[in-house]
């Protein structure tokens, strides 16, 4: 019984977050444009668009390598398992004891390698300026991210993401725990690729069309939702259904999940209308940033853990 609870939750997440990415990022342009006053269009129309896409073929270069034939579909794969890793309105799902934040962070950057080989092997001038910035951001992203994850495996005794949920229970007001989430909401306005950061890998850049640029859409959706999921449930973990709760612990942590998603989609619709867009040349100073908080935060469990 227990295992069919998990499968079911596992399904129903997989669903949820499939159909939810590309809404979620129009939900955020919608906010954006409400905020100002503008009319907008209705955040499931990006669905629609989606879906026009995929009934066309795509226009292939007849140099285009094999790799970079495959990398919508495999950078796609990556990412949507990253997103079924992540606990959204429940924990114990079937694949929970592959949850670990090395594993998704891993998905990631496979996904991400895969867009710089297409965007390479476009052969423009668009897309080889686009591979350049991401791999200039590199040095950056890379050193905040590991520090992030050490930071929340010290405090929870483990790189798995149910366990840090729990020891974000446990000690929801801890100092190194809210540096932490400090330095994940930064790495979230990175990876989610909104303004204000610079979108180091766009769309437009991958010269694609048809099937594949739909694809390449609804990669960058899932990676955004990655990233949101991670900082809401590492900043909110409360209201996600425990491993082994019923249908009633389920509705509620799909209504509480809702509901945060929402709020999330504000506040990054603040932040573009807020902060300024910044350039390539500011973006590392938001990932150190990120690195010294994250480093700070370890600092602080390494001397509390030494006085315990």
């Amino acid at each position: 019984m227990a295992a069919l609870g998990a499968w079911l939750t596992q399904l129903l997440h997989a669903a949820l977050v499939l159909a939810l990415a590309p809404v979620f990022l129009a939900l955020v342009a919608w906010w954006h444009d409400r905020l100002l006053g503008a009319r907008a269009a209705p955040p499931w129309q990006a669905w629609r668009r989606i879906l026009v896409l995929l009934k066309k073929r795509p226009v292939l270069l007849e140099a285009q390598s094999p790799i970079a034939r495959s990398a919508p579909a495999l950078a796609c794969a990556a990412t949507l398992l990253a997103a079924l890793l992540v606990p959204g309105f429940a924990q114990g799902m079937a694949l929970a004891p592959m949850a670990d934040l090395l594993l998704v962070l891993t998905l990631l950057g496979v996904a991400m390698v895969l867009r710089v080989l297409a965007l390479l092997d476009a052969g423009t001038m668009a897309g080889g300026m686009a591979a350049g910035r991401a791999f200039a951001l590199l040095p950056f992203a890379v050193p905040a991210l590991l520090l992030l994850v050490l930071a929340l495996a010290m405090g929870a005794g483990s790189t798995g993401i149910d366990p840090i949920l729990a020891a974000l229970r446990d000690a929801p007001a801890a100092l190194p725990m809210l540096l932490s989430i400090a330095a994940l909401a930064l790495l979230v306005l990175c990876g989610t690729g909104r303004p204000p950061m610079p979108d180091a890998l766009p769309d437009a850049a991958l010269e694609a069309s048809g099937r594949d640029l739909a694809l390449w859409q609804l990669q960058s959706a899932l990676q955004a939702m990655v990233w949101v999921m991670l900082l809401v449930a590492i900043a909110w973990p409360w209201g996600i259904a425990a491993r082994g709760a019923g249908p009633l612990a389920w509705l509620l942590g799909l209504a509480l999940w809702g509901a945060k998603l929402v709020v999330a989609s504000l506040l990054l619709a603040l932040a573009e209308l807020w902060l300024p867009r910044l350039s390539l040349f500011r973006a590392p100073e938001v990932l150190g940033g990120a690195m010294l908080l994250a480093a700070l935060a370890g600092a602080l469990l390494f001397v509390a853990m030494g006085l315990a």
